[in-house]
């Protein structure tokens, strides 16, 4: 392959993401709607395949030396394109079900943090880029971004199947569940914390005009 069919393909793989995590918000929505647990095993397969697609690229670009300004701008994107679909997609999902109040606040906190920091983050960003900041990813962000799509899936394999499990596992996964949801949103304050303090210089500029 040439380095254009290269390049080709490491976009279409990140792009790939976007149908995908809708493909997974399709299953799921008919799986919980119809009640029928089969619909379950694609949105699965969807979610696995969406998060796939986050860890090959960047390391395919990299290993055929592809990376581009386009790819940098392609794949944050087709991230926050995930979470805007998965994380409504879970909070809809625990409101369906209807059994477990504080669980369906605990995600839409976590939901509204997560597309909050991600504003925030991007509109610091901008701002920096008018100074010739490097507004590249910090290693934070990308911890956070890589831990998000396994806490995703995790919490929508609960969602799915905790009905047909006993009382006690039942238990124990959601008590799991609630530290992935913490942990990350801890996280995500902390994220925003670090990229404030990283941006603030460039934001106090701007506004000093």
């Amino acid at each position: 392959m040439t380095a254009r069919s290269h390049s080709l393909f490491v976009n279409a793989l990140t792009f790939s993401r976007v149908p995908l995590i809708f493909a997974f918000m399709v299953f799921a929505v008919v799986a919980e709607w119809r009640q029928c647990w089969a619909w379950t095993i694609p949105a699965c397969v969807s979610m696995f395949l969406a998060g796939i697609t986050d860890l090959l690229d960047g390391r395919l670009a990299r290993r055929w030396e592809v990376v581009s300004t386009f790819g940098k701008l392609a794949d944050p994107l087709m991230d926050k394109v995930f979470f805007i679909v998965s994380f409504p997609t879970l909070l809809w999902l625990i409101g369906m079900q209807g059994d477990n109040r504080v669980h369906f606040a605990v995600m839409l906190v976590f939901t509204v943090l997560y597309i909050l920091r991600d504003q925030w983050v991007t509109f610091l960003r901008a701002v920096a880029s008018t100074y010739q900041a490097d507004v590249s990813a910090m290693w934070l962000g990308k911890v956070r971004t890589a831990l998000s799509f396994p806490a995703a899936g995790f919490i929508y394999l609960y969602l799915a199947y905790h009905a047909y499990l006993p009382g006690d596992w039942n238990s124990s996964l959601l008590v799991a569940v609630y530290a992935v949801e913490a942990f990350l949103i801890v996280l995500n304050v902390y994220s925003c914390v670090i990229y404030t303090r990283a941006y603030w210089p460039y934001i106090r500029r701007a506004i000093a005009g």
